[in-house]
């Protein structure tokens, strides 16, 4: 009897996974299209063109989470962050940066939004309002992360060994956004007890989470009366 309850247990079980695999289960993303997010327009607001398209990858191989997230402003929930061209145009959110005057590696970041109808300027419009499938953005991803440490969660890359190795360089501070802080001590790692059975407590690293995070991306949202997203 023992035995038969087992095997139907396992039966069904099977046939769960099954189940999950065949129509809950999304579809895992291509490894350059993930984190990526369609930026669309405000609810009521008429598109004059395709959404706009951000790939995480782009920006975090330049830019520290902290300093987009905190700074800046973006908030870590989709669809929670009202960007609006006349916004960039200001000089806020994606305008931050691509303000066509702030630079980056001696470079100056593209514009983002402007009224002015040219040529060059569609083009800079057709860099985030993609119209189509964009071949070169693929073959940008493979170039860029063909030496980088692999892991095998997410986009592929170990970004943090990728820091700490020195492949990658991210900003955490952008002038006339940022506040010059001064450098904290790093707090000691850790553990939070398991609650499964058989299950090793998890390590938390402060030294692994502050150089991307800071302390406000994590602690902010942990605040009494804070808004948990």
């Amino acid at each position: 009897m023992k035995k038969l309850l087992t095997a139907i247990l396992c039966t069904a079980l099977l046939g769960g996974i099954a189940i999950a695999q065949t129509g809950v289960k999304q579809k895992r993303p291509k490894v350059y299209e993930y984190g990526s997010l369609l930026v669309l327009p405000p609810s009521g607001v008429k598109p004059e063109m395709p959404p706009a398209v951000f790939d995480h990858w782009v920006h975090r191989a330049k830019y520290t989470c902290r300093l987009c997230h905190a700074d800046i402003g973006f908030s870590m929930k989709r669809g929670a962050t009202d960007i609006r061209a006349a916004d960039n145009m200001r000089g806020y959110m994606c305008g931050t940066c691509h303000d066509g005057k702030r630079e980056y590696e001696g470079r100056k970041i593209f514009r983002s939004c402007s009224l002015e109808k040219s040529g060059a300027h569609d083009q800079y419009c057709d860099k985030c309002h993609e119209k189509g499938k964009n071949e070169a953005k693929a073959d940008g991803f493979f170039r860029f992360s063909d030496n980088l440490p692999k892991e095998r969660l997410g986009n592929g890359i170990d970004w943090e060994k990728a820091e700490s190795d020195g492949y990658i360089t991210p900003i955490d501070f952008l002038d006339k956004v940022s506040i010059k802080r001064a450098p904290l001590a790093v707090q000691k790692d850790f553990a939070l007890e398991a609650k499964v059975n058989e299950l090793p407590d998890i390590i938390f690293s402060h030294k692994k989470h502050t150089f991307w995070n800071g302390c406000e991306v994590c602690i902010q949202r942990c605040l009494p009366g804070s808004k948990k997203e």
